[in-house]
């Protein structure tokens, strides 16, 4: 059975990074490159949401740092 049935059936949707289909279209829809979606799987799974969260979790973590970076180099100008 396809893996788009999986979504009518109410089951979570998993990304196959064995498949370049699914790495093209996932690291598109996820705004990552393919290997930040390969890592991601390895970290959290193929459960999208799962990967989907894992990515947005590392972001907020690397923005948070550049803000915390710029408020400190604001502070040794200031």
């Amino acid at each position: 059975m396809p893996s788009d049935s999986n979504a009518s059936r109410g089951e979570a949707q998993r990304i196959d990074i064995t498949r370049q289909q699914d790495l093209s279209e996932w690291s598109r829809k996820l705004d990552v490159s393919e290997d930040q979606l390969k890592e991601a799987v390895k970290a959290v799974g193929p459960r999208a949401s799962d990967v989907e969260d894992h990515l947005k979790g590392s972001r907020a973590t690397t923005n948070s740092e550049r803000t915390h970076e710029a408020l400190k180099d604001q502070d040794t100008r200031g």
